[in-house]
């Protein structure tokens, strides 16, 4: 499997310790910023990042700001990405069973290195459930989507 990670410079120490664990886990992981912790804004690294999914380039996408929301709320806002913010581990299993999500954005100072680590195995070893009203539920969000880009 293929990662891409993002984060700005509230998510920076979470997605350095993250990259290791991944890695050390066998994962292919892309790296788009930021690198430092010199202050970034969370759009430059977070669009081309989840682009690389829409794009198959990576399987999935794991974004970190300070809270999660700034970079979840980008990531929305491409086509074909359906991103999660997540703080707690039932969410992490239910937005991918429900959801099929593709990216995961998390919060930097919200949760703890070693609480995210748990969080990410969850959603990355839980599969889309292939329940019928979840499909629908997401052809229906397409469905937006579609609508809102004419």
């Amino acid at each position: 499997m293929k990662i891409a990670l993002a984060a700005d410079h509230g998510g920076y120490q979470h997605k350095e310790f993250l990259k290791k664990y991944l890695m050390e886990k066998g994962y292919s992981v892309e790296d788009f910023g930021s690198y430092t912790e010199d202050a970034v804004d969370y759009p430059d690294v977070v669009y081309p990042c989840v682009k690389s999914v829409v794009n198959k380039e990576n399987d999935c996408a794991i974004l970190i700001c300070g809270t999660g929301v700034g970079v979840s709320i980008t990531a929305n806002k491409v086509e074909g990405i359906r991103c999660a913010l997540v703080s707690d581990l039932f969410t992490a299993k239910a937005t991918r069973e429900h959801n099929d999500t593709n990216a995961l954005a998390l919060g930097g100072r919200v949760i703890s290195k070693e609480f995210m680590l748990e969080i990410v195995d969850l959603w990355l070893e839980t599969p889309f459930s292939n329940e019928e009203r979840h499909i629908n539920r997401i052809h229906k969000i397409t469905h937006i989507e579609k609508l809102e880009l004419k």
